[in-house]
């Protein structure tokens, strides 16, 4: 996977970069030089005003003659909004519920539309119901109990597989870091604990996709692709036009993992396993 960066900075509310549909075009075809990527995710700050659902309709049809699969992380929305993507070359959505302790969810979301845990909640009911082919779901470690939120996670998985039995599914567990909008973790999960959670999800749920993001570093993520990961992103940019675009300065995170694509197939070829770049198609929409 790879993923392009369209618009706002989480960490700082002031400073605000939006690409235009050049700018994106320009993202596009950088990526296509960095590796022979098909699954490509397009990521804004959760700003509906400036990157809404006409916003994301123009930035996927410039995307998708480039890439097969086009999957969005942006701020939850209709289900008629989702199905109106998914006629623009929408293949999937990531959504992190970023928690699941409802008492304190608005402690980290005061205001907006994201401060409202049923909204968002909800939403992977709305994206089933809009016939969204993949949904990712995601907590962020370190905001409470990883324990409990991950559990109630898989929860949460069992009973969208039970209603929405058509749609495949992800998990992603990014840690949160200490830098990060000079947020200080609550909980800290060590490299042995994601190791255990990676094998519980995968025992838990056999043909759920497991990704892992370049947060993690090479060390790690090495041993983790022979154990239960299916999913890895590679060269990834998480400022926006970071690929091609003068840089502001406005990363989302620091990876960790700062091998080239290239470099990153090449281990996973040394590991003795094959890389699938493309493993959707045009056709099957």
């Amino acid at each position: 996977n790879s993923c392009v960066y369209c618009g706002f900075n989480h960490n700082n509310p002031f400073k605000r970069t939006i690409l235009t549909m050049e700018q994106i075009e320009q993202e596009c075809k950088a990526i296509r030089n960095l590796g022979p990527f098909e699954n490509l995710l397009i990521v804004t700050g959760e700003n509906p005003a400036k990157a809404g659902v006409d916003y994301l309709e123009k930035a996927l049809q410039t995307c998708r003659p480039y890439f097969n699969n086009l999957t969005i992380e942006v701020q939850p929305m209709k289900s008629d909004d989702y199905y109106r993507l998914t006629k623009s070359g929408l293949n999937g959505v990531v959504c992190f519920q970023e928690t699941y302790n409802e008492a304190n969810y608005k402690k980290y979301h005061p205001a907006g539309m994201k401060s409202i845990y049923d909204w968002r909640l909800n939403g992977y009911d709305r994206m089933g119901q809009a016939g969204v082919h993949k949904i990712g779901m995601g907590v962020l470690i370190g905001l409470e109990d990883w324990r409990t939120d991950i559990t109630m996670m898989a929860h949460h998985l069992r009973y969208l597989r039970k209603n929405y039995w058509m749609t495949k599914y992800s998990v992603n567990f990014p840690r949160m870091r200490p830098s990060e909008g000079h947020f200080q973790p609550n909980v800290i999960m060590s490299d042995r604990e994601l190791a255990q959670v990676t094998f519980a999800f995968r025992i838990f749920d056999h043909d759920v996709d497991i990704s892992y993001s370049t947060r993690e570093n090479p060390a790690f993520r090495d041993n983790m692709m022979k154990l239960g990961v299916t999913s890895m992103s590679a060269g990834s940019k998480t400022d926006p036009g970071g690929y091609s675009v003068e840089p502001d300065s406005l990363e989302q995170f620091e990876v960790s993992d700062d091998r080239s694509p290239v470099n990153v197939a090449r281990r996973i070829h040394e590991l003795g396993y094959e890389v699938v770049w493309k493993d959707w198609d045009k056709i099957f929409d």
